[in-house]
């Protein structure tokens, strides 16, 4: 029974706290970082109970926000879901998926692995009414007012054929409108190229049925194809791809971001006068790191499914968890479980 938040009521997230490459620490002080900023969040930690003692006592301002929750065995980055499914119900993963399921949670949070994190979350919650394949949306950084736009799948399913891709783009319309407020969303097919003969035979197809969707609902405008280069534009809110492609296009995009960061350092330590200019620019450059910093985005949501989970990075440290519990937050102090089954059910 999915748990029901009244306004005043403390927003209760369930935390895999086992999952991630960082360990308990990047857990902990995530949810360090996070109650800073949102009092009103309660946590559900699952794992190692001796490891986690451990870790909360060095934050003591948190242990009132905090139950621990004691599991045997973590679910490994490299288990294929099907195993994890048949081995994994006494894991972290199992047991905060099994808290927002019955109820005593709001969300659920983990860092593990995606494959068998999506496996678990469709046995325990179940597709929502009419949807194929759940999709993972995604917040990409990007030139838009709010600062990113959002992708999706980011690699839940790594096929797609054109109803998924149709399904996948009215859960993006929901996210955008539900999520974050955005009235009209301009949805773009992530594609080769802009013109109508690129492509594969299930993105033509795709395309039509958008466009389609678009005429009968009149919520959201459909923009046809768009490239890569627009994955941060300011033209789109909503990119629309299979799981594979948007799996590798995230992973670029991190990858380019990291890069760039490690040149820019380079340059800067170069020699005394370029110490001297990144000093005097220091309060543009941590600008530019907060727009270009992946951790400050992190937190892919499983679209589809009946409860709200969010997939953070496997290497997340403390600032990328507390980025993805910071989103749940945002999400669920807005009514936005509800309000998402309403929207897509409207389409």
């Amino acid at each position: 029974m999915k748990r029901e938040n009244n306004i005043g009521e403390k927003i209760i997230i369930s935390i895999d706290a086992m999952g991630g490459d960082e360990g308990v620490q990047a857990i902990v002080g995530g949810i360090s970082r996070s109650l800073t900023a949102n009092s009103e969040l309660k946590f559900l930690i699952h794992g190692n109970k001796k490891k986690l003692d451990e870790q909360i006592k060095l934050y003591p301002g948190i242990i009132p926000a905090c139950s621990i929750i004691s599991c045997e065995t973590v679910v490994a980055m490299d288990e294929k879901p099907s195993t994890a499914l048949r081995s994994g119900k006494g894991s972290s993963m199992w047991s905060s998926l099994n808290s927002l399921a019955i109820g005593d949670a709001n969300i659920s949070l983990s860092c593990g692995n995606t494959g068998a994190l999506m496996a678990m979350s469709m046995m325990q919650l179940r597709k929502a009414p009419g949807v194929n394949r759940p999709a993972i949306a995604i917040l990409w950084p990007s030139r838009n007012a709010r600062g990113f736009n959002i992708v999706l799948d980011a690699g839940a399913d790594v096929k797609a054929d054109s109803d998924d891709l149709l399904q996948y783009a009215l859960m993006g319309v929901a996210y955008a409108k539900t999520g974050f407020a955005i009235e009209m969303p301009r949805i773009g097919l992530l594609n080769v190229g802009t013109e109508l003969h690129k492509g594969r035979t299930e993105l033509h197809e795709a395309a039509v049925l958008i466009k389609q969707a678009e005429k009968n609902t009149k919520n959201f405008k459909f923009l046809g194809y768009v490239e890569g280069g627009d994955l941060p534009s300011s033209k789109v809110d909503v990119i629309v791809t299979d799981g594979f492609t948007g799996n590798v296009a995230l992973k670029t995009g991190e990858g380019t971001a990291s890069l760039i960061k490690h040149f820019l350092k380079e340059a800067l330590n170069q020699s005394l006068l370029s110490r001297l200019g990144a000093i005097m620019s220091r309060s543009s450059l941590k600008k530019l790191n907060r727009k270009i910093d992946p951790r400050n985005v992190n937190g892919g949501i499983f679209l589809g499914l009946n409860g709200i989970v969010i997939k953070s990075h496997g290497s997340a440290d403390e600032i990328g968890v507390a980025a993805a519990i910071n989103l749940a937050f945002q999400l669920e102090s807005t009514g936005f479980s509800n309000k998402l089954t309403e929207q897509f059910a409207k389409n």
